[in-house]
């Protein structure tokens, strides 16, 4: 999978979380976006991260030796995308 992929991916799961939380996620994420500022809260990117793990068979944070707190949109999808490319 390339990193445009994944990232449609992660951004869909991002708005349906939105959704599903009454909130609103903002118009244009880029790589340099806060995820505290996308519109979602830490409970937000929780049920991303559950949504992501049922799409994609797994979750790198849970699957990590290390503690990771990403803080921009660029570092979120890294994660995701190094972890594929590891298997």
């Amino acid at each position: 999978m390339n990193k445009q992929a994944l990232t449609e991916i992660i951004i869909s799961k991002m708005e349906e979380a939105c959704l599903a939380n009454d909130s609103q996620l903002i118009e244009d994420i880029n790589d340099e976006t806060q995820l505290m500022e996308t519109g979602l809260d830490s409970l937000g990117f929780a049920v991303v991260v559950v949504m992501l793990e049922e799409e994609l068979g797994f979750d790198p944070f849970a699957e990590s030796d290390e503690i990771i707190y990403p803080e921009n949109f660029s570092e979120f999808l890294h994660i995701y995308y190094d972890h594929l490319n590891e298997k």
